[in-house]
């Protein structure tokens, strides 16, 4: 039986979707109170499909051609078909699908990482741990810049474990944004230090450390000062490539060259590559950013007065009056060789440039790459990218350099939804259509080329530069889907699905803001919702897919909510899916950011497949304040980001509202943890 839900907050101020004020304004620079950068007229779902009862049969053939070509094209699962269809679910036949047989977690409140019984946990990482040779211990009352950049950064958010011989993995973790407030006592918005910016600078970017595994428990040591070690920081240089680089809207006056960034900012989500690299999506860069103009925003959400850190006073870049190009080498899908602590990072324009949730990575049948990203703004788009180079096996130089230019080549698409539902059955509540389900067929829809030889533009009115630097104004021009906040997406390595996280939108159906569709079916959409594709992954020109919604998220008391069929009084309340991540058994976890039912954050599992798909259970809660990040589900542990621990509107170094990680009397530290079994066993089995 499910338990009631508590009807408590931990902050008397959140802003729409459930963050707390403190976090909109340092995480995204207060985007939700800002208009949506999206102004544009495409046409909806709804419109698409108004009066269209006769386009059933048609877009029903659509999705079929789609799925059966896949049985001969390299979909992973015979039965896809099937398994988007509702299910007849039969909860006393089994345990639970398999990777997900623990008892779940109730919702709750507790200033802990609350984890299943029989489950434990220790935390692998905090922000401040030195991790470089030459780096002192952390001491939160005198840090320094220079400590900062040989120190594992603060804010936490994607997580990557590759393997190294032995008992040993190499951890490669984001540090999306910092809190100012929560790390500096006594700290002055309005007159910050340049110590205290230049801290923030280098407690940005990326960490690489390296990972002891106890055998016996499963517990994480991260291993201090280890040759592999790294930090990536807002002032590493960056080696621009793809097809827009080298470009006149790149080129500033300290790169006139168009082909060197120092740093990389807001780094959110991310992906692992098959060839052994790391990606990293750098979302919410323009807060950083101050002065700019209409003519310079260019649909980007960039401020016209000064920013919230106050960057500009120190570093001209940040300044866009001073350096209107600055701007525009920031927002883009970011490579890391981790293996290689003296390689320069790469930042890949082939991709587009927008606020990069993440990039996920598979390969076709002949070896060529497939990227999927969300674009994380209300009413945005989301993309995919298909390499024309094939991956090459190896460990040589040449091999490794091939590999890494794999994501300069191929063709940037946006993708346009059609629902298969009359419109007047999509009416903003969530009540599901006549059908049963929220579904339809959809189309990747090409923006530009880029080749060895040069790029070519598929946007009229758009050169190939200008796609690929103001890429949202492209996905306008052709009419791509306005979706609610799309975020984290990843293929299922065991049935070839693609999951899109779409995490809330609380301006859809408002005034003049777009209504609902069928693939964004709720007005007000606090709770979010995720998509399912279905599509030829493995031929690299495939452009079409057939798309259902697996899970409509909510208290699953309210009828507005869908958990792929499954029985709702047997499922977990969830709200405001953003990462997700897949187990060894191909169950989807999710974890979320903002969640809008009186309770914390935390990390879940569903299944997506057999009689069981559908039923979603809570693995672990969050901290007072703390969003779940970037999970990783191995076959004996999971590991999580507590990013912003503590971050609630009036918090500050004097006045904690959390005691996490250290307890009372320390510093609230952004960290990452670790859960195994207890006995020692595989996760949910």
């Amino acid at each position: 039986m499910r338990m009631q839900l508590p009807l408590i907050r931990t902050s008397s101020e959140s802003h729409p979707g459930g963050r707390s004020a403190l976090t909109c304004r340092f995480r995204c620079g207060d985007a939700c109170f800002h208009e949506a950068p999206n102004t544009s007229a495409n046409e909806y779902v709804g419109d698409v499909i108004a009066g269209a009862l006769s386009r059933r049969s048609v877009m029903r053939a659509a999705a079929v051609v789609t799925v059966a070509g896949a049985a001969g094209a390299g979909l992973a699962s015979p039965v896809a078909a099937a398994e988007n269809s509702t299910t007849t679910h039969k909860p006393g036949t089994s345990k639970g699908a398999r990777g997900l047989r623990f008892t779940a977690v109730a919702p709750n409140t507790a200033d802990a990482v609350t984890v299943p019984d029989g489950y434990k946990q220790n935390v692998v990482i905090r922000w401040g741990e030195p991790i470089l040779r030459g780096a002192p211990a952390f001491d939160p009352e005198k840090q320094t810049a220079a400590a900062q950049a040989g120190q594992f950064g603060y804010n936490n958010d994607f997580l990557a474990l590759l393997p190294l011989p032995g008992d040993k993995q190499l951890l490669v973790a984001n540090h999306e944004y910092t809190d100012e407030v929560l790390m500096f006592r006594g700290y002055d918005a309005a007159n910050p230090t340049r110590e205290q910016v230049e801290i923030a600078w280098a407690a940005h970017g990326l960490s690489a450390v390296v990972v002891e595994e106890d055998r016996r428990t499963g517990k994480l040591t991260a291993v201090s000062r280890h040759p592999l070690n790294r930090r990536v920081t807002a002032t590493t240089e960056f080696r621009v490539t793809g097809p827009a680089a080298g470009s006149d809207l790149l080129k500033t006056s300290a790169d006139p060259t168009g082909t060197k960034v120092l740093g990389t900012l807001n780094n959110c989500a991310g992906g692992v590559t098959p060839w052994g690299t790391t990606l990293h999506g750098e979302e919410n860069f323009n807060q950083y950013f101050a002065n700019a103009s209409r003519a310079t925003d260019k649909r980007y959400g960039i401020g016209t007065a000064a920013s919230e850190r106050k960057w500009e006073r120190f570093d001209k870049r940040f300044d866009v009056a001073q350096e209107p190009n600055e701007v525009h080498r920031f927002g883009y899908v970011v490579e890391l060789d981790p293996y290689d602590p003296s390689s320069t990072p790469r930042k890949h324009t082939a991709l587009g440039r927008f606020k990069h949730e993440g990039a996920t990575v598979r390969l076709t049948h002949d070896g060529r790459p497939v990227i999927y990203t969300g674009d994380d703004e209300r009413f945005d788009y989301f993309y995919k990218f298909v390499g024309s180079k094939r991956m090459k096996h190896g460990t040589s130089r040449a091999v490794r350099e091939h590999n890494l230019s794999l994501l300069d080549e191929g063709t940037l698409y946006v993708a346009k939804l059609t629902g298969d539902s009359p419109a007047i059955e999509i009416d903003g509540t969530g009540k599901l259509p006549s059908d049963g389900e929220f579904d339809g067929s959809g189309e990747w829809i090409p923006l530009a080329t880029a080749t060895a030889k040069g790029a070519v533009s598929h946007v009229e009115g758009m050169t190939a530069d200008e796609v690929f630097v103001f890429t949202r104004l492209a996905g306008d021009k052709v009419g791509a889907t306005k979706m609610d906040r799309p975020e984290d997406i990843e293929p299922n390595p065991h049935s070839g699905k693609v999951y899109v996280a779409l995490t809330n939108n609380t301006n859809r159906g408002i005034g003049t803001n777009a209504k609902a569709d069928e693939a964004n079916p709720r007005n007000a959409n606090k709770h979010g919702h995720i998509l399912e594709l279905t599509e030829r992954w493995n031929l690299a020109d495939s452009t079409k897919f057939a798309w259902s919604l697996f899970l409509v998220a909510g208290d699953p008391n309210d009828p507005a909510t869908y958990f792929a069929g499954f029985p709702k009084d047997k499922v977990s309340p969830i709200s405001c899916p953003d990462n997700v991540a897949f187990d060894p058994y191909g169950n989807l976890w999710i974890s979320t950011d903002g969640a809008q039912l009186g309770y914390h954050d935390g990390l879940f599992g569903v299944a997506t497949k057999g009689d069981r798909r559908g039923e979603l259970k809570q693995f672990l809660t969050m901290p007072i304040g703390a969003e779940t990040c970037g999970p990783i589900v191995q076959d004996r542990r999971v590991l999580v980001a507590v990013q912003h621990p503590g971050e609630i509107s009036g918090a500050s170094v004097e006045k904690p509202a959390s005691a996490w990680p250290d307890g009372p009397g320390t510093y609230v530290r952004p960290s990452v943890v670790a859960v195994w079994r207890a006995d020692g066993d595989d996760i949910g089995v």
